[in-house]
Parts: structure tokens; sequence; C-alpha cells
């Protein structure tokens, strides 16, 4: 019987090593026109186009499962925000009637000793426009003069504490000095303890110590960590208000007086907006009353006076 395949010697073709050169050849060849010419990028778009429903249909669960998963994320941080800011509303509720209940307290006190009530201090909102070019002082120019009521003297306020005190006052701007200027100083009090010192402009500037406290008496008690509010026993700043936080308590015994650093609660180097005060003992003298430019003065509220006055009679 005869064989009817054509024996190997005589098969016709090319081998499989020569079709791998030549199909390695024509992709490099194909890749580098489709890079120089761009002849791909037509059926590349078509294909896209054809092929987007697809991809959109299978990308639609996990896309739905990523939003389910931040939607609820989202819900439980939500959540978390409603119980703090509740718990907070809590606490806040709390202060304010231990404060309404001070309030009351201190009135009554002042009505059995006859005192005068506290006259709200007027203010005004400025800019601080720029700093004061000498480079041995520490001073700022703020946007309120003359024209709205600001005077020399005058307390100047950031949101954390006293930031310093207007020392030239002109139509339209005012120059202030600021807490840890070399030639500032503010009478101040040690809130936990209540003695009685004077904060000064520290000149070397070293970091955490702004201010310094001297001639305290060696023995005084005064910590690291001690705030410092205003005294009030000036005549300008109101009392009560922050200035500065102890930092460096130095005692030596041979020495007469304690070595005190303090820094100032304010924002010296980046406050913008500040509260410019009326000089607690100065009411309506000198010049015109604090107020807006585009807004009427501040009532005064002295009808309690009168009262305070009568009182202080029939106690006598």
């Amino acid at each position: 019987m005869f064989e009817r395949r054509t024996p190997h010697i005589f098969a016709h073709g090319t081998s499989l090593g020569t079709k791998l050169v030549l199909l390695g050849m024509l992709s490099l060849l194909l890749m580098v026109a489709d890079g120089r010419l761009q002849i791909a990028s037509p059926v590349r778009q078509a294909v896209g186009t054809a092929v987007y429903p697809l991809q959109w249909l299978m990308a639609q669960p996990v896309r739905a499962w990523g939003d389910a998963r931040q939607y609820m994320q989202d819900l439980h941080v939500a959540q978390q925000h409603i119980d703090e800011a509740q718990k907070e509303t809590l606490r806040l509720a709390e202060r304010i009637n231990h404060v309404e209940h001070l309030e009351q307290e201190n009135e009554r006190l002042r009505g059995l000793l006859g005192l005068r009530a506290r006259i709200p201090t007027r203010s005004v909102t400025a800019q601080i426009s720029y700093e004061a070019p000498d480079p041995f002082t520490n001073r700022l120019v703020i946007d309120k003069g003359m024209n709205a009521g600001v005077r020399p003297g005058a307390p100047v306020l950031d949101s954390a504490g006293v930031l310093g005190q207007v020392t030239q006052v002109f139509p339209l701007t005012s120059e202030v000095r600021v807490v840890t200027d070399r030639e500032q100083t503010v009478p101040v009090m040690n809130l936990r303890t209540g003695l009685r010192m004077v904060a000064s402009g520290e000149a070397r500037q070293r970091p955490g110590k702004g201010l310094e406290l001297r001639f305290v008496p060696a023995g005084s008690d005064v910590q690291e960590g001690d705030v410092l509010v205003t005294s009030g026993i000036d005549g300008y700043y109101p009392p009560g208000v922050p200035v500065g936080q102890v930092h460096f308590v130095e005692a030596h015994n041979d020495a007469p007086f304690i070595r005190i650093f303090a820094q100032p609660l304010a924002q010296i180097q980046s406050a913008r907006y500040v509260m410019v005060l009326e000089p607690v003992g100065l009411p309506g003298e000198n010049g015109p009353e604090l107020h807006e430019p585009h807004g009427p003065p501040e009532p005064v509220a002295a009808s309690k006076a009168p009262k305070r006055a009568q009182a202080s009679r029939k106690v006598q």
C-alpha cells in the first residue's frame, strides 16, 4: 500500500523561526509607524467607542459599592460630629448658667457694698496696615485714627489677648506699640495668686520670653504656666484681659528679685484684625468717643449708676 503524504524532504513553506522573525519585524514596523504617523488611531477610537458601553456597565457595581461605602463613612462621621456638638452644647449651657449665677452674685455684692457698676468699654475694629519701618522698635500701624475716635493710650487687643497700646494718633491711622517693645509696660496680675506685677517688653526677644516681669520680690509665688491678665489699676487697660503666660522663673538666694520671663498670648507676628478699646479711666475726655465710621456710637449703659449712688447713701 502506497503512502500518499508528501515526504518531509519535499515539504514546502517557511520554518517557525523564520515566521517569528518576520512577525517580530512587522510588529516593530507597525509600532514605529503608529508612533510616527498615528495610523492606528482611528482603529483605537472606533474600538474604544464600541467597547465603552460594556466598560461602563461593568464598572457600575464597583462604583455603586464605593459610593455606598463612602456614604456610610460620611454618615458615621456626621453622626459623631452631631454627638460632639450636642455634648459641647450641654457644656456651654452649663457654663452659661454658671456665668449667669456668678454675674448675679457679683451684682448682689456690688449692691451691698454700694459700688458703682462697671461701665462697658467702647471699642472699634481695625486692621493692621503695616509694620513700622524702625528695626529697633516693635510697632504696628492700623487703619483707624482720630476720625474713628482713637486716642493715645488706647489698649489694642486681638482674639487672644493684649497686643499693644496706641502711642500716636493721626487723622486716618494710628501707631501701636506692641507689648514686646522694650519701651512698653503693662500692669498685670497673676491669675492664680492675685499678685500684681509690671510686664515689660523684653529687648532681646528670645523665643518664649517676649515679656519680662521686673522687680518681683524674692519669695513671691510665681510658677511656670501662670497666666497673666491686666490688673486694671493704670486707668487704660480694662481688668482681666489675658496678657501672657509665664515660661521661665529663676530665683537666687542672694538676689532680692526673681528673674521672670513670659510669652505673650496675642499673635504678635500674625495678627491682622485688632480691637481698639477706649481707655477705661478716661471716658469722654480729650476727644471724640470711639465709634465705627459708618454707624452711631454705642450707647453708654450707665442707667444703673444713680441706683448705685442711692444705695451708697443708704449704706452711709
